[in-house]
């Protein structure tokens, strides 16, 4: 993996990687010439205990643009500056300039004082642009392009997981009008918390009871008894599967993961990288081809807390939530869903298993 670390005109910091030697000539180009002057800030949540972020300038951020103007597209035009340069790279990461968490973002303003605590928004947020193509995506890009990106998951996720404060460090992305994309050029985002944020904490602590009461950890238990069963595989490989949970809570719901568990996209060995390149493909390709449409889904990426403490409960793995509910019906969160957190499937999970496994895909 090569790499090419520049600073944007504004201050943000950017990283070209590739799977060949960059040119070091290469300039960081920015839509903005100046630092943005605001922060965001949290507060507490007294009914459920977790903290909220506020960043209301967020809503000056790049929101439906026309299609001649795309600021992660490469030009080299520059009266029309853009996010990434163009050059002999295949992933880009760069500092969100509207991040929801950020670093010392009090320097910008103190959090408020109101009748609930306040505390500055302490964090990071980065871009990850999969490609130079725009109208690609992550499923079309080649496997060792996708393993690449693996790569790159592992070292951001070392990276800024080590800077002090950073507990928790999330890859995900967003693809489709229908979960909010407002850019369409391929890319994902990471964000790094000053806690571990209510979803992957509850993770792991199912996991570390797990883990203490049978010796194992619980995803490595249910990958086992999935393979074992079969009716919901939608790839098996020597190193890791990809599968409808037998408890999807949203139809299409699909899990990836390495099947011998790591902590981390960075403790992955690289036959298993390529592996879970190859199980990540398959899954996108059927989705796209069950849809014939580029799909619409959540992609979140679940990796052990970066507070520097050993982990051995947790399991590397991404967990896909389309927004389908039927072929001609969004699927929409329900008053039993967001209201109580108990949600209510009308849909099987080895029916939906069933149409994503006739859909045959090439990984060539």
């Amino acid at each position: 993996m090569h790499r090419l670390e520049l600073t944007k005109p504004d201050g943000r910091r950017l990283t070209l990687y590739s799977r060949q030697p960059i040119d070091a000539s290469l300039a960081a180009p920015s839509p903005f010439a100046e630092p943005l002057a605001a922060s965001a800030h949290l507060r507490w949540h007294p009914l459920r205990g977790e903290w909220v972020t506020y960043a209301a300038y967020r809503q000056g951020r790049t929101f439906l643009p026309p299609p001649e103007y795309n600021p992660l597209a490469v030009t080299r035009d520059p009266a029309h500056p853009t996010e990434v340069p163009a050059g002999d790279w295949d992933v880009a990461v760069f500092d969100n300039r509207f991040p929801s968490l950020a670093e010392a973002p009090a320097a910008a303003s103190p959090p408020p004082e109101l009748i609930v605590p306040t505390a500055p928004a302490a964090g990071h947020c980065e871009v990850v642009v999969y490609t130079q193509d725009a109208h690609a995506s992550l499923g079309a890009l080649a496997l060792s392009h996708i393993e690449l990106l693996l790569q790159v998951w592992g070292e951001r996720t070392q990276q800024v997981g080590a800077r002090p404060g950073i507990e928790y460090v999330l890859p995900f992305e967003n693809r489709g009008v229908e979960v909010g994309v407002t850019l369409h050029h391929p890319h994902g985002q990471i964000y790094a918390y000053p806690v571990v944020p209510p979803v992957p904490a509850r993770l792991q602590a199912v996991a570390a009871e797990h883990l203490r009461a049978h010796g194992r950890g619980v995803l490595e238990a249910l990958i086992e008894a999935e393979r074992s069963d079969g009716r919901r595989m939608l790839y098996e490989g020597p190193h890791a599967v990809a599968f409808v949970p037998v408890c999807a809570r949203y139809p299409y719901e699909v899990w990836v993961a390495p099947i011998v568990p790591v902590e981390g996209f960075a403790q992955l060995g690289d036959a298993e990288r390529a592996d879970l390149a190859r199980a990540l493909k398959t899954v996108l390709l059927k989705y796209d081809g069950l849809w014939q449409r580029p799909f619409p889904y959540l992609m979140a990426w679940y990796q052990a807390p970066t507070d520097g403490q050993a982990h051995p409960e947790s399991h590397l793995h991404a967990q896909f939530y389309p927004p389908y509910r039927t072929r001609d019906r969004l699927k929409y969160l329900a008053g039993t869903e967001i209201g109580a957190g108990f949600f209510a499937m009308d849909a099987l999970p080895e029916d939906k298993a069933l149409e994503l496994q006739q859909v045959e895909v090439s990984l060539s």
